[in-house]
């Protein structure tokens, strides 16, 4: 299952961890996906979705 939203295209964030002493270290920030049952093109299919998706209705689950 690859980390992406099926519907806006939410991805992986990187960045740095940055310590008190300034030490910066390699982060991932993954979204929050759901595998969801949803009607796509009128039949049912399950789709991996961000919560944010999920919340606003963008998908019509089914």
């Amino acid at each position: 299952m690859s980390k992406v939203c099926a519907i806006c295209g939410k991805k992986p964030m990187v960045g740095n961890n940055v310590s008190h002493a300034n030490n910066r270290t390699k982060k991932v920030w993954y979204p929050n996906l759901q595998t969801v049952n949803a009607v796509v093109n009128g039949q049912r299919r399950k789709v991996t979705v961000c919560t944010r998706c999920l919340r606003s209705g963008a998908v019509k689950k089914g």
